[in-house]
């Protein structure tokens, strides 16, 4: 590694040096011994190996928080998921069909503590098209419900279907649920929609993960797909 006055050795140069020439210090064991370096935790100088050994305790340190935070994350789930087997338990014990959506929203308040649940249901049989959850549906609510692929999280823009809640003003944030026949993804016409609401903003907001609410809406539907006419 040479330099001159017009090209003098920069800290790059000598970084790439070392890098490249792994033997430099099997040939000057001395210097390792003698490297001080500042640190992080005050202005004292300590050894190389103290400060490999503050950075390995550092490592150590941040992966123990990771593997706490994915057993909590664990646990949640877990948590959830045993909510969503007694919630889904539930609704196979329900024999009358009037009473399922009622059923569907109430259960959904008592397993996972939501505020508010409201229903809707359309294009059912003859037999249920006065039931509170039949009615009150616009077009534009249908079209939609329809346009959602995947559950809406995030604050009211103003949604028709906040008004199917007792207490509107009181829903700061929400996820609307379709549900169509077929999995929660799937792009077809949507048969209705289920309206979560939280007077909570960060209940329900936009990135959040959608997965158990994927499995409410098609569980949902399948269980009011009796409902339907023919």
């Amino acid at each position: 590694m040479k330099a001159d006055a017009m090209n003098p050795i920069t800290e790059d140069d000598i970084a790439n040096y070392l890098a490249n020439t792994p033997d430099f210090f099997a040939r000057h064991a001395e210097l390792l011994a003698s490297v001080q370096l500042s640190s992080p935790h005050g202005n004292r100088a300590v050894s190389l190996q103290e400060r490999q050994a503050e950075m390995l305790r550092e490592k150590i340190k941040a992966l123990e928080h990771r593997l706490m935070d994915m057993v909590r994350h664990g646990t949640e789930n877990v948590v959830i998921a045993d909510r969503l087997h007694r919630w889904a338990r539930n609704l196979f014990m329900v024999r009358s069909g009037r009473a399922l959506p009622a059923t569907i929203a109430a259960e959904i308040r008592n397993q996972f503590m939501v505020p508010q649940v409201a229903i809707k249901v359309w294009d059912v049989d003859g037999r249920y098209g006065v039931e509170p959850f039949a009615a009150g549906v616009s077009e534009d609510a249908k079209t939609f419900a329809s346009s959602l692929t995947q559950p809406y999280c995030g604050v009211n823009s103003g949604f028709e279907a906040v008004s199917w809640l007792d207490d509107s003003a009181m829903a700061l944030s929400l996820a609307l649920l379709p549900l169509r026949s077929g999995s929660a993804n799937c792009t077809g016409p949507a048969f209705g929609m289920l309206v979560l609401a939280s007077p909570d903003p960060q209940r329900f907001q936009g990135g959040m993960g959608t997965d158990f609410l994927e499995r409410i809406a098609e569980l949902s539907s399948a269980a009011l797909s009796r409902l339907r006419g023919k």
